[in-house]
This record gives C-alpha cells, structure tokens and sequence, in this order.
C-alpha cells in the first residue's frame, strides 16, 4: 500500500514541477534552458543527498565494464521526450499534447510488463488487467477532453490549422510517451544494478543536464540566465529541479518493486490528482478552474482501473 502512495504522490509533483518551469520560462525566454536550470539544481541536490548520507558518485570501473549501454539511457529519452512535447504543443495544440504521451506511456508499459522487458519482472496482461488499462484511458479522456467540448471551449487551439500530416504528429506523440515508460523501466533497471535508485536518479540528471547544456549552448540562451537577477523572483520558481529529481527517483526506486506498468498508471493518476489541485486552488499563479462532478466521475473511474491493473 505504501508503494502505491508513493507511486501516487510522486506524480502529483509533475504537474507543480510543470507550472514552475513554466513561470520560469517567462525569465530566461528558453524552454531548453528553463529545463537546464531545472536539471542543474535537481542534480545538484541529489549530489548533496548521495555524499552526505555516504555514497559514491562516480562509477567505479567494475560497473562501467559489466552495465549494459542501454542503462544510460534513461537521461536521453526524458531529454527527447521534453524536446518532443515542445514541438508538438504548437502543432496538435494542449489536449493531444498530453493524450498522445499517456496513450503511449500506458500501451509500452504494459508491453514492458508482459514481456519481462529490461530486465522488469514479468506481468501478464490478463483479461482484467485490460479492462483496466480501458477504464484507465476512459478515465484520462473524460477529465481532460470531456470538460472543454462540454463547454464549448475549444482546448485544442490548432484543431483547424492546416497542418499536414497530422496523423503522423499525433503517432509521434504516442511514441513520446512509450519512450517516457521506457525511461522509467530502465532506471528501474539501472538503479537495481548500482544497487541505488538514488544513484541512477543522478546519473539520469547528469546526462539530462549535459544534453540541454549543448543545446542551449546551440540556442544562444545561456545569456538569459542573467535575467533572473535582473527580475523579482516568487522563491518556489527554484522548485522544479527538487520535484523532477524526488520524481526520478521515486520512479527508479519502484520500478523493481511494482513493475513498470502500475508506476505508470499510479504517477498518470498523480498526474491528474495534481493538475486538478492546481486549477481548483489556482496554485503557482495559475487561473483558478472548478473541479466539476464530471471530473470527479473520471477521477473515480481512473481509480477503477488502476484497482484492476493492480489487483488483476
């Protein structure tokens, strides 16, 4: 049960991590460099937690020589799945932006979960597990499709551009996010192997950060940086690398316990339980947005679903 909570808890952080690097990109104009700042104070207190409670940073050359190659691509993935959503937000507009992803998330999951995949122990996708992968997805739909057409508020902001190829943008996003439950398997996997989610968490943010750094050196943004002196700052503006690495972690120190698939589900279910929170209370300056009954009717059967893909 307490696994379950934590899967919970730490997918709420996603969304409040989310809405700070936002409000932070209003300083520094980049989203690549919003991120890097995120990853460099992530990585910079996962440092100060690994050395103080006593453990090793780098790897020593035992664990460099028998570690698969593949074990270091968790920072890559959440590196291409970042830049991908940016490019897809503009293209396929707010809703697709986050349904695509959680389609792919919860489809490679439990393919990763029924075949053993990265060393993840093996789950088979029994007939109920798939009624609440189903529920699952009903759910996600119900709580961020359904209000808008209900409303007649229109979320997808480029329904009617002319973009070509759409589908292809839409399969794209899908594909985003089963990368992002692969990610989760392997550091996972990897946090098994250096006997330390803690240690794979930081290894994921150091080649997370490395990777924004050469683009945002690309970019030209890194002088923009000198805007946040320049500006008055909210002090939880500096919050989102905390909550991106207590994420990571979490997800690591999982994986190996409960399998990929019900991580996935338990932080898409935090995911919404946060994202719900911040619009009901208006949080880190964001426009207030009433939880209505048909939210709640979606949240219920979200819950319904991760109960069968638990208990199934």
């Amino acid at each position: 049960m307490q696994y379950l909570l934590m899967g919970i808890i730490a997918g709420s952080l996603t969304p409040f991590q989310t809405a700070v690097n936002s409000k932070l990109r209003q300083y520094v104009i980049s989203p690549f460099l919003s991120s890097l700042i995120s990853f460099l104070i992530g990585t910079i207190f996962l440092t100060i937690v690994i050395l103080a409670s006593g453990g090793q940073l780098l790897l020593t050359s035992h664990q460099v020589a028998t570690i698969p190659w593949w074990a270091y691509l968790g920072g890559v993935l959440g590196m291409i799945g970042l830049t991908t959503n940016i490019l897809l937000f503009p293209i396929l507009g707010s809703v697709q932006t986050v349904i695509m992803p959680i389609m792919g998330q919860i489809l490679m999951s439990m393919v990763i979960d029924n075949f053993g995949l990265f060393g993840a122990d093996h789950h088979a996708l029994s007939a109920m597990r798939l009624v609440g992968v189903v529920l699952l997805i009903i759910g996600v739909l119900i709580v961020v499709v359904l209000p808008g057409y209900l409303s007649r508020d229109k979320m997808e902001d480029n329904d009617h551009a002319p973009v070509k190829l759409r589908w292809l943008w839409q399969l794209t996003g899908v594909i985003v996010g089963a990368m992002l439950a692969v990610q989760a398997a392997i550091n996972g996997r990897f946090g098994g192997m250096l006997a330390s989610p803690l240690h794979a968490a930081w290894v994921s943010f150091v080649i997370g950060s490395i990777l924004l750094f050469i683009v945002s050196l690309a970019q030209r943004s890194l002088p923009n940086v000198a805007n946040l002196a320049r500006n008055k700052t909210p002090w939880w503006i500096w919050l989102g690398g905390f909550l991106g690495a207590i994420y990571i972690f979490s997800n690591a120190f999982l994986v190996p316990k409960i399998g990929t698939g019900t991580v996935v589900v338990l932080a898409l279910l935090g995911q919404v339980i946060g994202s719900l929170s911040i619009d009901q209370f208006g949080l880190l300056g964001a426009f207030k947005n009433r939880i209505t009954p048909i939210k709640i009717i979606g949240l219920v059967i979200m819950i319904v679903g991760i109960v069968l893909i638990e208990m199934m």
